[in-house]
C-alpha cells in the first residue's frame, strides 16, 4: 500500500493599500502556528481522501463486494497532532533477516532496519521498524520502511490485529512518525488476504487515538 502524501503548505498574505501610503501586516507567533495547524490538518486529509479514493475503487479495494456496494468512507479518530512525532531514529545493520509471521502460512522476508524512540503521554516508547526484502527491488520501494504496531486501542475503537504505518529511509538521525496515517492491514476487510502481524515488541500499552478506526465488526 502507497500511502505517501505531499505535505502542500499554502501561506497567504494580505496587504491593504490607501492613498499614496502601504500597509505592511505582520504575522504574529499565534497566527503561524494556527496556519502551520491548518496546514498539517490539510496533509492529513488528503492522506484520508486518498485512502477513502482506493477503498471506492473496486480494482484496488479490499473490501468484499457486498461491503462495497454500500460504502461510503473510512472512520478516522480526530486528527490530533500530538500523535505526529520526531522520532530519534537508530540504525540496526546488523541484524539478520528472518520470515515474518502473518495471517495465513505465508512468511515474507524482513529485516529490522532501525529503532525509533519517541516520548508520548509523558513516557518513552521505542519501536522496530522493518524493511521488506521482496519489495527492495521494485520502483517506489527502494527506500521503503514498514512500522506495525498494537496498542490499547485494538479491540476497542482500532482494529484488533493491530495498524501500520508507511515510512521512507530518513537521511538523518530523527524520523517522523505519524500515527493519524496508521492504516488497518487488509485483513480487517477480507479473510482471503495475507497480512504481516505486528511483532510483540511493537506493542504499545496506551492508547493510540489517531488514524483508521475499526471497520465494522472486524
Amino acid at each position: 500500500m502507497r500511502n505517501l502524501i505531499l505535505l502542500i503548505i499554502v501561506i497567504g498574505m494580505f496587504s491593504a493599500c490607501s492613498a499614496g501610503t502601504k500597509n505592511n501586516t505582520s504575522i504574529s507567533s499565534g497566527e503561524l502556528k494556527q496556519e502551520k495547524d491548518s496546514s498539517y490538518i490539510k496533509e492529513i486529509r488528503s492522506f484520508q481522501d486518498e485512502l477513502n479514493d482506493q477503498f471506492r475503487d473496486p480494482e484496488y479495494s479490499p473490501l468484499l463486494s457486498k461491503d462495497l456496494q454500500h460504502f461510503e468512507q473510512l472512520e478516522f479518530y480526530a486528527i490530533n497532532s500530538k500523535f505526529n512525532l520526531n522520532a530519534e531514529f537508530e540504525r540496526t545493520p546488523n541484524e539478520e533477516p528472518f520470515d515474518m509471521p502473518t495471517t495465513t502460512e505465508r512468511k515474507p522476508r524482513y529485516v529490522k532496519y532501525g529503532i525509533a524512540t519517541f516520548t508520548l503521554q509523558d513516557d518513552t516508547f521505542s519501536l522496530n521498524i522493518y524493511q521488506n526484502l521482496g519489495l527492495i527491488g521494485q520502483e517506489g520501494y527502494e527506500d521503503y520502511l514498514f512500522l506495525p504496531f498494537t496498542d490499547a486501542t485494538n479491540s476497542n475503537g482500532s482494529y484488533g490485529g493491530g495498524r501500520y504505518i508507511d515510512l521512507r529511509i530518513p537521511t538523518g538521525k530523527n524520523i517522523r512518525i505519524d500515527f493519524n496515517k496508521a492504516y488497518n492491514p487488509y485483513c480487517a476487510y477480507s479473510h482471503k488476504y495475507s497480512c504481516p502481524i505486528p511483532p510483540t515488541e511493537n506493542d504499545l500499552n496506551i492508547r493510540v487515538e489517531a488514524g483508521v478506526k475499526a471497520f465494522d465488526d472486524h
